[in-house]
C-alpha cells in the first residue's frame, strides 16, 4: 500500500519555499556583483532555472498533480506567492540581459521532453 501523496504536501511546500529562497539569494548575489559575473552566462543559466522552477510550481498546482494542492486554499496561496516571486525575479533578470537571451525560452518543458523521448 502506498502512502497518500497529501502526506508529503507540507514538506514539499517547505522544499519549494527553500528553493525559492535560494533562487532569491542567488539572483541578489549576481545582481550585486554584476561586474564579477557579467559575460559568463550566469544570467542565462539562472533565467532557465527560474523558468523551470516556475514550471514545477505550475505543475504542482494542477488538478492532475498527485499532491492535490489545488484542494487546499492555503497551499494554493503559498504556491501563488512563490510563482509571483519567481516572476518578479525573472523580470529582474530580463531587465539585466540582452534581448536575444530573453527570447530563447525553452519551447518544451523537461517533463514533455521526457515524454517525447520515452524516458531514454
Amino acid at each position: 500500500m502506498n502512502p497518500p501523496p497529501e502526506l508529503f504536501l507540507e514538506k514539499s511546500l517547505d522544499d519549494l519555499a527553500f528553493m525559492s529562497g535560494a533562487l532569491e539569494l542567488l539572483i541578489r548575489t549576481i545582481m550585486e556583483n554584476s561586474d564579477q559575473y557579467s559575460g559568463h552566462g550566469e544570467l542565462e543559466y539562472i533565467s532557465d532555472t527560474e523558468w523551470q522552477f516556475n514550471q514545477v510550481l505550475t505543475e504542482f498546482i494542477l488538478e492532475t498533480s498527485p499532491f492535490a494542492a489545488h484542494l487546499l486554499p492555503e497551499a494554493v496561496q503559498k504556491i501563488s506567492a512563490m510563482r509571483a516571486s519567481s516572476e518578479a525575479r525573472r523580470k529582474i533578470i530580463e531587465d539585466n540581459q540582452p534581448i536575444e537571451i530573453i527570447q530563447s525560452e525553452p519551447v518544451v518543458t523537461s517533463a514533455e521532453m521526457n515524454g517525447l523521448l520515452g524516458g531514454v
